[in-house]
């Protein structure tokens, strides 16, 4: 059956088969649609499977049935937006049919685990079919509504929102799929659900898009659906890059968009390492090695991947593109200085938290707990140094920022620095307090829930220094005029 490829290599070909063909629709539709259109409608995809994520964890019924009825109504929203606030560039059934397509990532668990290939075969085609026409009816009836309420209340029809540079704009649509992607991966490490889908690429020898969502049951169910999001994240870069070499010309930020989708790759491929620990396609544990040090290096390397796609989408803004003249004031060099030292400590920072993470074993069988000792003395002494180091760089730019208004967006990277370093420590301590209190094998969900956010938080202060640091260099000179010399 095309459900299991654990020893059919002709299944698994055929499924790399499908997958290329479906990346050269996928470049045929980037040729079709603007980028406005894609990034709307792939954030409409985002959006809709965050919601069913939660909608599947098992919040009760009528939250359940509350959040997939927020699924429907994610394309609504998207056509409307699509017809109000980018009237002109973006189509709304074009979203809803972009949506619809990278939903199809998803038709294969739905259909998955049938009684023969020919029954999954027909309700593939019949959900693939709904997917399509259900998303861009849907985004429809968004642009049907925004013409009634606005024609209705006598607004004015030519009002525009300003929205970002169409690559920029999907960078940040690609980052935004990145951070579900972390908080998934934080949520599967809270869990102790990493080993729980023992193969890789395949789940229990199935295609890994076929494996069924009925068998998707606890631990399995967060390590499989981390997957997907992978899946998604991959889809959502590729997308990208066509669009990055369609609406950019500079070489460097090519390179970098394609760089980009490998540092994506590769870290599809450590996540599947830190399961089997070699690549083979078996199921036996005689012939898997599961790998913690790999589980720290992709833990990390995913945090690396996010601030990447959140500093390919500042140097797509029309900001970063018009900025001409480097300022240069007394002091330039200290601000350009402290930016670049903030990333580095907080790199370290987050390895002596990864490592600590993985490499704790909670209590068991009657067992205390395992506190690696250096990780946890590491990653808590070293805060104080990390604290300080955000500190001082937001602390220079914000100063900047007050005394050059022409460098105002690096006051505002020090506010969403200082504001994400306020919550991460907070965070912070909560965390290791609630892991120091768990007493047996059962996980309090108030862990899971504060140290899976601190390392989202975490993530996103390490991504808002690069860009300050980035800002930095784009904006201020190298060089702190002489005594006596005029300053720009």
């Amino acid at each position: 059956m095309l459900a299991s490829t654990t020893s059919n290599p002709v299944a698994l070909a055929i499924a790399i088969g499908i997958g290329i063909a479906g990346l050269l629709v996928l470049t045929l539709i980037v040729r079709a649609l603007r980028s406005q259109t894609l990034a709307l409608g792939f954030a409409t995809t985002a959006a809709q499977w965050a919601l069913a994520y939660l909608a599947m964890i098992g919040p009760g019924q009528l939250i359940g049935d509350v959040l997939f009825a927020l699924t429907l109504a994610c394309p609504v929203a998207a056509g409307f937006v699509a017809a109000r606030a980018m009237r002109d560039h973006a189509s709304p059934f074009g979203v809803g049919c972009v949506s619809g397509f990278v939903n199809l990532l998803v038709v294969g668990a739905l259909v998955g685990g049938g009684s023969n290939d020919v029954s999954m075969i027909i309700q593939g085609a019949v959900w693939s079919v709904g997917m399509f026409v259900g998303s861009g009816v849907l985004a429809m009836f968004g642009a049907w509504l925004a013409a009634r309420i606005f024609t209705n209340s006598g607004a004015a029809t030519t009002a525009q929102w300003s929205w970002p540079a169409p690559a920029a704009l999907f960078a940040m649509v690609a980052a935004a799929t990145i951070f579900l992607l972390l908080i998934t991966g934080g949520l599967v490490t809270g869990l102790e659900a990493g080993l729980a889908v023992p193969d890789w690429p395949n789940s229990f020898g199935h295609n890994m898009l076929l494996y069924p969502v009925s068998e998707m049951k606890g631990g399995v169910y967060y390590e499989h659906a981390h997957r997907l999001f992978g899946m998604l994240v991959g889809v959502t870069t590729f997308t990208m890059v066509l669009i990055v070499f369609r609406e950019d010309r500079r070489p460097w930020v090519r390179a970098l968009a394609c760089f980009a989708l490998f540092m994506v790759c590769v870290q599809g491929l450590m996540g599947g390492l830190r399961v089997t620990g070699t690549l083979t396609l078996s199921q036996e544990t005689a012939q898997l090695s599961p790998s913690t040090l790999i589980a720290i290096a992709h833990g990390i390397f995913g945090q690396i991947v996010f601030a990447t796609m959140v500093l390919l989408a500042a140097l797509l803004t029309m900001k970063w593109k018009s900025a001409l003249q480097l300022q240069n004031f007394a002091g330039a060099q200290s601000v350009r200085v402290l930016t670049m030292v903030a990333p580095f400590v907080l790199l370290v920072q987050l390895f002596l938290g990864a490592s600590y993470r993985h490499l704790q074993v909670p209590p068991h069988d009657g067992h205390p707990a395992y506190h690696p000792i250096w990780a946890m003395h590491g990653h808590v002494g070293f805060s104080i140094i990390a604290v300080l180091a955000v500190l001082l760089a937001a602390s220079r730019m914000s100063a900047t920022a007050r005394d050059n208004p022409a460098l105002k967006v690096l006051g505002a990277c020090a506010a969403v620095m200082i504001t994400i370093l306020i919550a991460q420590v907070l965070l912070g301590l909560i965390s290791y307090v609630a892991v120091l209190m768990r007493k047996d094998q059962v996980i309090p969900i108030w862990e899971v829930v504060f140290t899976s956010a601190h390392q989202a938080t975490g993530a996103l202060l390490f991504a808002a220094s690069i860009q300050g640091a980035a800002w930095s260099r784009r904006l201020v000179s190298a060089h702190s005029p002489m005594h006596g010399e005029p300053q720009s």
